[in-house]
C-alpha cells in the first residue's frame, strides 16, 4: 500500500496534467460546433472499425442459426417452385377442374442437424437430432438443399436414424425429368457420388446431364425433388431394361442441416394401404381355395400298435371251411392171450 501511495505522489504531476487535458477537450468539443463535427467524424471511423471486427466475430457464432433460417426459406421456395410447375403442367393438359388446394400443401418440414454420418460402410446410416417428440416418424423422407438424403428408419424421443441413399437396402422411385420414364435408384456400393437408375425401358432416349427427380409414386417424397444427373450407361443392362449411372447432387461427405418431410395424409394413406392388402388377401383366398387354412386333427398312434399292424398277415380272400366233427374215442379192450384162462 505504501508503494502505491509513493507511486501516485511521485507521478502526481502527470496525473494532474492528464486531468486538465481531458477537461479542456471536453470544454472544447462541447460548445464549438466545428470541433464537435471533426471529433464525431473521427470517432465514427474508429468505432466503425471496432464494430466491424466485433460483428465478424459474433456473426461466426450465429452461422448455424442463419443457415437454419436459410434452409427453411429455401425449403418453402422449393415447394412453391414444384407447385408452380405442377400447375403449369395441369394447364398444359387442360384440366380446369383440378383441386382448389395444391397437393403439395400436405407436406411440411422439420429442420434437423446431422450428428452422425457414414459414407464408407457397406450399409450407411445417418443420425439426426430430431425425434418423434418433434414430429419425426419412420418412413419420412429426408432432403437437404441439394437433393434427396434418405428415409427415416428408427425414431427416438430426440434423435432418429436415417437410411442413407448410400445404402443398397434403399430403393428410390425416380424418373427422367424430360420424358417421365421412371425406374428404381439404388446405390451400387462403390462411390458415394454415384448411384444406378435401374429398370428403365430399353428404348429410353437420354443424354448426359439429364436431370433425375423423384417420381412421386410414394407418399415419402413429393414429385420433382432433384436426385442427380445422368452420367452415362451403367453395368447391369439387359435385353429388356436399361441401367444408367447417376451422379448424385447431394454431397454426403458435407451433410450439416437437413429437412424431414412430413405428410399430413400419411395416416390416411397407410390405412388405405392396409385395406387394399386385406382385400387382396381375401380375393386370393376366394380365387384359390388351396390358400384356405385347413385344420387337421392328427392323433399320433403308438409305435407298438403300428408295428403289430405291419406284422399282422393279410386275411385270406376265400372264407375258411368248417372243420369236420371229431369222432368219439372208444376205450381199447385188453387182448386175450389165453394165459388167463382157468
Amino acid at each position: 500500500m505504501n508503494n502505491l501511495l509513493n507511486f501516485f505522489v511521485k507521478h502526481s504531476a502527470w496525473f494532474i496534467f492528464a486531468i486538465y487535458v481531458i477537461l479542456s477537450l471536453v470544454l472544447l468539443f462541447k460548445d464549438n460546433p466545428y470541433q464537435q463535427s471533426v471529433y464525431l467524424t473521427s470517432a465514427n471511423t474508429v468505432s466503425a472499425t471496432i464494430y466491424k471486427a466485433f460483428n465478424s466475430v459474433t456473426s461466426y457464432f450465429h452461422l448455424r442459426d442463419i443457415n437454419e433460417s436459410l434452409q427453411e426459406r429455401n425449403a418453402a421456395l422449393e415447394m412453391e417452385l414444384i407447385e408452380l410447375r405442377n400447375q403449369i403442367s395441369d394447364m398444359d393438359l387442360q384440366h380446369p377442374d383440378s383441386l382448389k388446394q395444391p397437393a403439395l400443401r400436405q407436406y411440411t418440414f422439420v429442420m434437423a442437424h446431422v450428428i452422425s454420418n457414414s459414407i464408407s460402410q457397406p450399409n450407411n446410416y445417418i443420425t439426426i437430432d430430431r425425434g418423434f417428440i418433434e414430429g419425426v416418424k419412420p418412413e419420412m423422407g429426408v432432403i437437404d438443399q441439394n437433393g434427396v438424403v434418405g428415409i427415416v428408419n428408427v425414431a427416438g424421443p430426440h434423435a432418429a436414424r436415417v437410411i442413407s441413399l448410400l445404402n443398397p437396402h434403399m430403393r428410390l422411385s425416380c424418373k427422367l425429368k424430360k420424358n417421365n420414364f421412371f425406374g428404381s435408384l439404388v446405390w451400387d456400393g462403390k462411390s458415394p457420388q454415384y448411384a444406378v437408375l435401374e429398370e428403365l425401358p430399353k428404348h429410353v432416349k437420354y443424354n448426359k446431364g439429364d436431370t433425375v427427380v423423384t417420381s412421386g409414386y410414394s407418399a415419402v417424397f413429393p414429385e420433382g425433388i432433384i436426385v442427380g444427373t445422368v452420367d452415362g450407361l451403367a453395368g447391369g443392362t439387359t435385353d429388356s431394361f436399361l441401367s444408367l449411372r447417376i451422379r448424385l447432387t447431394t454431397n454426403f461427405s458435407q451433410l450439416s442441416s437437413v429437412r424431414v418431410i412430413t405428410n399430413s395424409m400419411q395416416e390416411q394413406i397407410d390405412a388405405l394401404r392396409r385395406a387394399e392388402q386385406g382385400i387382396d388377401t381375401a380375393a386370393n383366398i376366394q380365387t384359390r381355395p388351396e390358400l384356405k387354412p385347413e385344420i387337421v386333427d392328427v392323433v399320433p398312434q403308438p409305435k407298438d400298435k403300428e408295428k403289430k399292424k405291419k406284422d399282422k398277415p393279410e386275411a385270406p380272400s376265400q372264407p375258411a371251411q368248417p372243420a369236420a366233427p371229431s369222432q368219439p374215442v372208444l376205450p381199447v379192450e385188453p387182448e386175450n392171450t389165453g394165459d388167463n384162462q382157468p
